[in-house]
């Protein structure tokens, strides 16, 4: 149809919901489509603006919209909440969705590129490798402390176990020993597994212009960097560093009312990847304060000697998101200024 302005699409995982409103906001196109019938419907649609909820999905068939000629527009789905309107469907969703998009106040998130979702998939099967394997130093830590031994909690020690186990004296039941040879054998997967999602990453970021400028930042290492290639899809979606941080979750949570500014314990919105990555990177930085103060000023002094030491990790974290943005956006290396 000629005279849809904005599309709304529910995204489902089999069908989804469309909702087409014309340049006045009035519905004017209402549908249910398969995968591939919406594919076709896109194709031969005319030119217009799509909208959806930046969600699983929605950055492939963004794509698709943009190589058919359209103009695309993810919204964050706590950003469409507020238009859903009486009981929920997921043709009102789409409807939500549409009339969002149309509102000139409103964010949008950009779309990832193919390489960006692929950093993305490394470090969540990343992530899971290092969740399997904490499960399984917990399941073996609990297995010898039923027959009474108090394992300790490293993995020197997790890689030496049955040195450890001949070092404390304890008789083993011989089937309890094949249990935990087979179960110490997938630690050690494990180990291989998450080594080799390492070399991935540190190969990424070698050959990333931009991963290797933000790595000339202290405090941001290969995974940091990586992390940020594949979740800040273009810098100029924020306005400024302090609006990274804001998304990132290192600001003040402000509750303020009547005049009076109330300022609470940081966010901890947004993305909590890469806030967890910052905040890891001030800390190392933070080990030796006398070169942390040399690169980031007086004011890291100051602040070590008055506020507790995790409360400047977390004020160096967000400094240091403020100068990934500016590092970003620039596309210049970071350079200590004195």
């Amino acid at each position: 149809m000629s005279d849809i302005n904005i599309l709304g699409i529910d995204i489902g995982k089999s069908t989804f919901h469309l909702v087409g409103h014309d340049a006045s906001g009035k519905e004017v196109c209402r549908k249910k489509l398969s995968r591939s019938k919406l594919i076709h419907y896109l194709s031969t649609l005319t030119t217009t603006t799509v909208a959806m909820e930046s969600c699983g999905g929605a950055h492939w068939l963004a794509r698709k919209c943009q190589a058919f000629g359209h103009s695309t527009k993810l919204i964050p789905p706590q950003y469409v909440k507020p238009y859903v309107k009486t009981n929920k469907n997921d043709f009102i969703d789409a409807d939500a969705i549409a009339e969002a998009a149309s509102r000139p106040s409103m964010r949008f998130v950009s779309v990832k590129t193919e390489a960006s979702q692929v950093i993305s998939v490394i470090q969540r099967i990343r992530s899971s490798y290092l969740k399997d394997r904490t499960a399984c130093m917990s399941r073996i830590g609990s297995v010898l402390l039923e027959f009474g031994m108090s394992f300790p909690r490293s993995h020197s020690k997790m890689k030496s176990l049955f040195q450890w186990l001949a070092e404390y004296g304890e008789p083993i039941p011989p089937m309890l020993l094949r249990e935990l040879r087979e179960h110490h054998g997938f630690y050690l997967k494990l180990n291989e597994l998450i080594s080799l999602q390492d070399k991935k990453l540190k190969q990424l970021v070698e050959n990333d212009e931009l991963a290797q400028l933000l790595k000339t930042i202290p405090g941001v290492g290969t995974l940091t960097a990586s992390r940020c290639m594949s979740d800040i899809s273009n810098a100029s979606d924020f306005k400024n560093g302090r609006h990274l941080a804001a998304w990132v979750g290192l600001v003040p949570r402000q509750f303020s009312t009547g005049g009076k500014t109330t300022l609470l314990g940081i966010s901890k919105r947004g993305n909590k990847g890469l806030r967890e990555l910052f905040i890891h990177g001030a800390r190392a930085v933070l080990v030796r304060p006398e070169k942390a103060v040399a690169v980031f000023g007086n004011w890291l002094f100051e602040l070590l000697s008055r506020k507790p030491f995790n409360v400047v990790v977390v004020a160096l974290a967000n400094k240091l998101a403020r100068i990934a943005w500016a590092v970003l956006s620039s596309k210049q290396a970071f350079e200590v200024r004195v």
